[in-house]
């Protein structure tokens, strides 16, 4: 617990905060406050604790769109541009993110841990690296959308693998500790859940939503073969525009949450500095709890799916479906939109009548079992033909209930992570956000690594073209291509529905596990 004088703000500045627990839910209280910054002692005088208004909420979520907008481009728009716009070998370009991964399976947890036992007087152990890393994000972003004129083969290899690592890493440095600030800001079982749905609901405008955007201002010009999204002049505005507007939303995120800083919890004070040794047990306390393992384990399984079906998803949209660039914008804002805004909605309701389990279940189902659907009615010749009128709505039909069910989903995997922080808590001593939310971040982005991988190794094998025109593949290669993007897919789903079957913190047991942290208090 913080001592007199060590509060959050220092000198000249000092307010000596009191740490405790009230109904399991962490408290603040001020007791004494000198220095010259009177408006910043209003200011955290006027915080409650026990209550997330509805602007911090909105200011926590906000932050998503940017980190999405940005690996989501890296994993919708990478392997595409460099493969079919660019001409890098398929083979080089989707080993591009396997080598990345390698970098991610170390910095992610590292800055889990570090900001776990980060010490800042005035900005707590989150926020310094919210402030770091907008700047280096959207250059990053920048590069791997701008390579200079004349690389080829290897050297465009190089310039791909080395701008994506920079954009992956800066971007663990945000958003590893952005996510952890989710789950501490609230200590109710559902209360957690209405704040992380805002961070969903964000998620989907920075993917689906500007992905729209994107092909109604920077991919609306005809490219090759009519299909804007394979024209290389199409790029340039795009990475400039959304560089500018990483750095824009993701100091926002940073700048209007930072009055919650005093109602965060900060590191105990028998907890050591950071360290390899430290670091180490940190991993080993996350790992060792049993519910965190199982919810872990079907996260990979899902991360095998959902970084296949996302790595072919343009492939699949521009050569099987023969959608041209505006539709393909349709389908995703549409379909993400209705789907996204489901889950927003009905997620604390459906927390309220059910465990967290069931509906991380019945989540993983949906988000397995629709995605397919349209390939495998197609080869039972029960599905629109490629240019009928029907056919971009009766995607987006299964779009939408596939990113129903995922939205829902993930609002309750990540409720579900600070349910865990609170058991860590208990049994080792001290909360494990940035730990826990580190290896959420890490599958996320697996999705992108192993995934872009496993398809550029599938396009290998099917001999998919370079450069391809749609409307001239071979029909056998198309058809290898819906097969693994969909049926095939089906089976990993299926078994992180399994493993998700066997999380079993419910309302009960996250109440008892309060009760003793407030008894220990």
């Amino acid at each position: 617990m913080p001592k007199k004088g060590q509060g959050l703000f220092a000198r000249p500045l000092r307010v000596e905060m009191e740490y405790g627990y009230a109904g399991g839910n962490t408290f603040v209280s001020e007791t004494k406050s000198t220095g010259h910054r009177p408006s910043l002692i209003a200011a955290s005088r006027e915080v409650d604790p026990h209550t997330v208004p509805t602007r911090t909420r909105l200011a926590f979520g906000v932050g998503a769109t940017a980190e999405y907008m940005s690996l989501y481009s890296l994993t919708v728009l990478g392997l595409l541009f460099y493969n079919q716009v660019l001409g890098l070998d398929i083979l080089l370009a989707g080993l591009v993110p396997m080598i990345a991964l390698l970098t991610d399976a170390i910095s992610d947890p590292f800055i889990g841990s570090l900001s776990d036992r980060f010490r800042h007087k005035r900005l707590g152990r989150r926020h310094p690296f919210m402030f770091v890393a907008p700047i280096p994000i959207a250059i990053s972003f920048y590069c791997v959308f701008s390579p200079p004129a004349g690389l080829q083969g290897y050297e465009l290899f190089t310039w791909f693998l080395l701008s994506s690592i920079s954009l992956r890493t800066f971007m663990t440095i945000y958003h590893v500790p952005h996510l952890a600030m989710g789950a501490e800001l609230a200590k109710d079982y559902t209360e957690r859940t209405k704040i992380l749905s805002y961070n969903n609901f964000f998620t989907w405008l920075g993917g689906g939503g500007v992905f729209k955007f994107n092909t109604m201002v920077f991919f609306v010009v005809a490219g090759t073969a009519g299909n804007s999204l394979i024209n290389p002049d199409n790029y340039s505005a795009f990475a400039i525009t959304l560089s500018l507007a990483i750095v824009v939303v993701l100091f926002a995120s940073a700048w209007f949450t930072r009055d919650r800083i005093p109602t965060l919890p900060q590191p105990p004070e028998h907890l050591s500095r950071f360290s390899f040794k430290a670091f180490l047990g940190d991993l080993y306390g996350a790992f060792s709890n049993r519910n965190y393992l199982m919810l872990m384990i079907g996260f990979f399984c899902l991360s095998l799916m959902l970084g296949v079906r996302t790595a072919l998803s343009n492939y699949m949209n521009i050569f099987y479906w023969e959608l041209p660039g505006q539709d393909i914008g349709t389908l995703i804002f549409v379909g993400t939109l209705v789907g996204y805004s489901t889950g927003f909605l009905l997620t604390t309701r459906l927390h309220y009548r059910f465990d967290k389990r069931l509906v991380i279940v019945l989540g993983a189902v949906g988000l397995t079992i629709f995605p397919a659907m349209p390939v495998i009615l197609r080869l039972f010749d029960m599905f629109p033909e490629n240019g009928s009128p029907w056919l971009l709505w009766a995607i987006v039909v299964f779009q939408t209930l596939s990113s129903a069910s995922g939205s829902i989903l993930n609002i309750s995997v990540m409720s579900a992570l600070a349910d865990i922080a609170d058991e860590n808590e208990l049994r080792i001593g001290h909360r494990q956000e940035g730990v826990l939310y580190a290896a959420r971040t890490f599958f996320a982005k697996l999705d992108n690594s192993i995934g872009q991988g496993l398809a550029a190794l599938v396009l290998w094998m099917i001999a998919f073209p370079d450069q391809a025109t749609p409307g001239q593949v071979a029909a056998d290669t198309l058809w290898w291509l819906g097969m693994i993007d969909s049926p095939i897919t089906i089976i990993p789903g299926i078994l992180a529905a399994v493993f998700y079957a066997r999380y079993r913190i419910n309302r009960a047991s996250n109440d008892e596990t309060k009760r003793q942290l407030a008894l220990r208090a």
